[in-house]
């Protein structure tokens, strides 16, 4: 087995001129390691050259077209290695990423990079590695979906925890699906687990030119969720749960003080709830071994309850969407308020998967396989 030197310690980190300290999620990588060394290890012939190449930058042009490709490459060697093993195992690209940003943060190049330098190289290498800059639908298809899905999370709690909404997004990206003679390509984007990315706008940027062009057909937002497959109808606004993200950050919303959390430094403007646009009716038709549900419950200041219409929602304070208070709900509130606002009619909404306990290979198959026939059912209402 391949040692990866920042994992062993053998390096020595150099620093630049600015204080540059881990992050947390990266701070985890020495447990990670030890609790999963095949996973950490994946990707280790990768970043090990990425390393050395990165040592070898000399400006930051350099630098700026190493990152670009090496992320880029990096998403498509983790859809690669997927595909060829079946493996079902999203966290390899996760740690792959933390252990690239590890060598970006605390290993100096040929020149002295600013601190803005990196980190706008930080950001690069987050959007290539998530397939944010892979958006291209290059499939003569009548319909284009998009879909996104989470790192996993609740880390602290399990370090080898997986996500089946990122098997999900691996599996499917470029796809070709089809149904009573109707085809669509899936397009996919992974989405960090992290309040300050949705805070600064990320689910926005990533999806107001579509909404703006009406230029694909579906959006479709995944994660985990509870026993069966749920379709969250009415999304909240507020943040309401005490879980810390991946960045060990608590938000502050509870169920008795929900929070409304931010859009580029201002309250996320909008109404208390909004309802999805899936075909449901079509999505609930897709066989596999759970349940799929249309799930009308929210909770408000006043009560839980299960409201037949968004009307009966008026005036209600949201404790808890459809999706609940984290960021699986936000960020199907997001994207339909979104869609609302720019007087869009793409179906948009969230689906809820099983939740897995940890990694289960075998789970996650029947989860992403049943998440496919959804997909392939909602053609014919598109």
């Amino acid at each position: 087995m391949t040692k990866l030197p920042i994992l062993t310690g053998a390096l020595l980190c150099a620093f630049s001129s600015f204080a540059t300290e881990l992050s947390v999620e990266e701070q985890r990588i020495e447990k990670a390691t030890q609790a999963m060394p095949n996973v950490l290890t994946a990707f280790s012939t990768q970043v090990e050259q990425f390393e050395k190449q990165w040592r070898q930058a000399q400006n930051f042009a350099q630098a700026k077209a190493l990152v670009q490709e090496y992320a880029h490459q990096l998403w498509q060697d983790a859809k690669a290695r997927i595909a060829a093993t079946q493996s079902y195992d999203d966290r390899e690209l996760y740690w792959a990423r933390l252990l690239s940003s590890k060598v970006i943060r605390s290993i100096t190049t040929g020149y002295a990079m600013s601190e803005t330098e990196q980190n706008v190289l930080l950001n690069l290498l987050e959007q290539g590695s998530r397939g944010q800059s892979d958006l291209e639908y290059t499939h003569n298809t009548s319909k284009k979906i998009l879909l996104t899905g989470f790192d996993p999370f609740l880390l602290d709690r399990n370090i080898n925890q997986s996500n089946p909404s990122g098997v999900a997004a691996l599996l499917l990206d470029g796809q070709v699906i089809s149904h009573d003679g109707i085809d669509a390509q899936i397009n996919t984007v992974m989405i960090p687990v992290r309040y300050e990315d949705f805070d600064q706008g990320m689910i926005e940027a990533l999806l107001a030119p579509y909404y703006a062009l009406n230029s694909v057909d579906m959006v479709v937002t995944v994660s985990m969720g509870r026993t069966d497959f749920d379709l969250e109808r009415f999304p909240g606004k507020r943040r309401s749960v005490t879980a810390p993200d991946n960045a060990n950050i608590v938000y502050g919303g509870t169920q008795t003080a929900p929070k409304i959390s931010s859009l580029n430094g201002r309250p996320l403007p909008g109404n208390e709830f909004v309802e999805f646009s899936l075909p449901v009716a079509h999505m609930q038709q897709a066989k596999g071994p759970y349940k799929i549900n249309d799930n009308h419950e929210v909770t408000t200041l006043e009560k839980t309850f299960k409201p037949k219409s968004l009307s009966e929602l008026e005036g209600a304070v949201a404790v808890n969407g459809g999706g609940g208070g984290y960021l699986s709900n936000e960020i199907s509130y997001r994207s339909i308020r979104l869609r609302n606002e720019l007087n869009s009619d793409i179906p948009t909404g969230h689906i809820h998967t099983p939740r897995i306990q940890q990694f289960e290979p075998e789970t996650e198959a029947k989860i992403v396989q049943q998440i496919r026939t959804m997909l392939e059912l909602s053609l014919k209402a598109l």
